[in-house]
């Protein structure tokens, strides 16, 4: 079957590409790499020709609401458009859990985004998963200064390879609407993940300063909440993992 992943060069979507592959069907990564940009939509019409599904695991780094909105209308518009132009029976989107409920600016972005799909014509599944391992250093990465202003929210990461797993899993059972919230095995401190990569070497030492952040993401927001699908490799491990690959 061939199958177009949107954002398949990215941190989710080529791992998507790779289950697919290894499952024995045609993955086809739209990714400005392959010549499609989502955004002003060159390319898709052509790289979604013969496709019988898509995921779309497409992303934006933003912490402008303005500019995760921007880019989540557009671009999920310009695919939708393309994939009802070729026929596409199926469109899977990954999302975040309770992305309806916490107010962030990069969530207001992924509420657009669920938008488009439910209001459009092609079948379709939505996959809410909570953020992935990475997600503390990709934080980090992104906060200038020499002290690292770190949210006091719990959370429960997950593997972004099983996030992966249940993309590809969903994309060929057919639609199915909402998707059981996919998260981690285990419920982390944000704090402690952002300190834990630190002293790991994965990011740069500084000082943490731990921030109690309005809209919901300090009271729990990012947490599943209620019952739903659980991955199994903890943080812990993943660390283990990384600290590991990049000794070697």
């Amino acid at each position: 079957m061939k199958i177009a992943v949107a954002g398949g060069t990215g941190v989710a979507g080529r791992l998507v590409v790779e289950e697919l592959r290894a499952r024995g069907h045609a993955p086809v990564p739209l990714s400005r790499r392959a010549g499609v940009d989502l955004v002003t939509g060159d390319g898709l019409e052509a790289a979604l020709a013969g496709a019988e599904a898509v995921v779309d695991a497409s992303n934006v780094t933003a912490m402008r609401k303005s500019v995760a909105v921007g880019f989540f209308d557009t671009a999920g518009r310009n695919l939708l458009r393309a994939a009802e132009h070729a026929g596409v029976a199926h469109l899977v989107t990954l999302s975040i859990v309770n992305v309806d409920r916490v107010r962030y600016p990069y969530y207001a972005g992924k509420v657009r985004q669920e938008e488009i799909v439910r209001g459009g014509a092609v079948p379709w599944t939505i996959l809410r998963a909570t953020q992935f391992h990475e997600f503390a250093g990709q934080m980090l990465a992104n906060l200038p200064g020499p002290v690292a202003l770190v949210p006091t929210a719990p959370v429960q990461p997950v593997a972004v390879r099983e996030v992966a797993a249940a993309l590809a899993d969903l994309v060929l059972a057919g639609p199915q609407g909402m998707a059981p919230d996919l998260a981690g095995p285990r419920e982390e401190s944000l704090v402690d993940m952002a300190r834990r990569v630190m002293a790991a070497g994965l990011a740069r030492r500084r000082p943490v300063v731990p921030v109690r952040f309005p809209g919901g993401m300090s009271a729990g927001g990012l947490r599943p909440s209620g019952p739903g699908t659980r991955g199994t490799q903890t943080f812990t491990e993943w660390l283990t993992e990384q600290t590991a690959a990049t000794a070697a």
